[in-house]
């Protein structure tokens, strides 16, 4: 048999690495768009169930509810696929994904809802994790530091169209946003097509560490409290803003929807053009130190926002320190992992990013109802820059023992 050359066969293989790749972005932005899509109507959807008991907090939980079962299903979902596989779990995912986010057109109780909610959250659980765990598996060094890169810019760009396109969906009616999850239905021949199971029978990848260090418990800890912290404050934004919009007399929802993915779309300029630089410039902790810092400036700044304007130019500001801060999040988490409990870890992540979510209602309702709107956002920023000087003082002790 006559073998193709070499110019023959590079086009090919170009394009199926590159299949993989865009399919692995879409399926990581499938994440963002549980809850970012319907975040625009929150204020329609409540007052259509108005007359329902505890219906303010219910209505929240229609956006935070699926990150509990995330929370809950991704531990498990690491297991599952660490012992059979990263595939078979993803293809299961996305597929409830699709099916459960789409029931929203179809229930007209808050409990019916919230079911179809809790159900999204279970397939967000493993395809987040068997996302990860596949990244993980296919790139190493620093192949994997640019894929990250873009997809914490794939992601923020998703959350743009997503918001903006769930705005659009919501000034028709508050249901109308649940129709754009039927998109993940399409990623199934994709998957089938584009990815395949890795091969995890050696410990061994450049970039990532053949076993855990003594130390590395305690890392992968402070990293997983970090990334808690940081979904606290970040579902303020989509859970409170549309309020916080109204408090200052702003109540459409395209509005809503526009004001949320200008910090998305800054987020994913920050991802593609200063993350790296940011890591190899100040190292992990500088860049942790960095988007804590940029993060808080922006919820401050919405605290004693009295225009749109000045909102846009906050959630703007909080845009570029999220760009930064979640690519480094899953880089860390992947590189603390050996091969062997990489699903784990990345279960682990996931549990801790969505936990954050699923708290954020849960912490803020209670401040705000004694407080107010601004003085949640003002509270939260304060915490964003007690971690970043703790960040900082990490990176400053660390560079002080180096020198001696």
């Amino acid at each position: 048999m006559k073998s193709l050359p070499l110019s023959a066969a590079l086009p090919v293989v170009t394009a199926a690495l590159l299949s993989r790749r865009i399919t692995l972005l879409c399926l990581a932005a499938l994440t963002v768009m549980s809850g970012a899509t319907i975040a625009p109507s929150l204020p329609a959807l409540q007052s259509h169930f108005a007359t329902a008991a505890h219906s303010e907090l219910l209505t929240r939980l229609v956006l935070t509810l699926p990150a509990l079962f995330i929370a809950i299903s991704a531990p498990i979902a690491g297991t599952l696929s660490d012992r059979f596989g990263r595939l078979p779990l993803l293809l299961a995912s996305v597929l409830l994904y699709g099916l459960a986010g789409l029931s929203g057109l179809l229930q007209d109780s808050l409990a019916g809802i919230l079911a179809g909610r809790a159900l999204l959250g279970i397939a967000v659980g493993g395809t987040m994790t068997s996302v990860t765990a596949l990244v993980g598996d296919y790139f190493s060094g620093r192949e994997r530091e640019i894929y990250m890169s873009q997809q914490g810019a794939f992601i923020s760009l998703g959350g743009v169209v997503f918001l903006i396109g769930g705005g659009l969906l919501a000034d028709l009616h508050w249901r109308a946003p649940f129709a754009i999850y039927g998109l993940a239905l399409a990623l199934v021949p994709a998957v089938l097509l584009f990815l395949h199971e890795p091969r995890r029978d050696s410990e061994s990848d450049s970039g990532t560490p053949t076993g855990l260090t003594p130390a590395s418990p305690e890392l992968l800890a402070a990293l997983l409290i970090a990334a808690l912290l940081n979904s606290l404050a970040f579902f303020l934004i989509p859970t409170q803003l549309p309020f916080r919009l109204q408090e200052i007399g702003i109540s459409q929802p395209s509005l809503t929807g526009l004001a949320i993915a200008g910090g998305n779309l800054l987020g994913a300029f920050s991802s593609l053009l200063l993350y790296r630089r940011i890591r190899a410039l100040l190292g992990p902790l500088g860049v942790f130190a960095f988007s804590f810092a940029i993060m808080s400036a922006g919820l401050t700044l919405i605290s004693t926002a009295t225009t749109f304007n000045s909102v846009m130019t906050a959630t703007a500001i909080y845009g570029i320190g999220m760009g930064t801060m979640m690519p480094h999040l899953f880089a860390t988490a992947i590189q603390l992992a050996p091969p062997r409990i990489r699903g784990r870890v990345s279960g682990g992540l996931a549990a801790s990013i969505f936990l954050g979510q699923f708290l954020s209602p849960l912490v803020s309702q209670p401040w705000i109802s004694r407080f107010g709107l601004a003085s949640a956002f003002a509270a939260m920023g304060l915490l964003l820059v007690m971690l970043a000087g703790f960040s900082a003082t990490a990176l400053l002790w660390r560079r002080i023992r180096n020198t001696q």
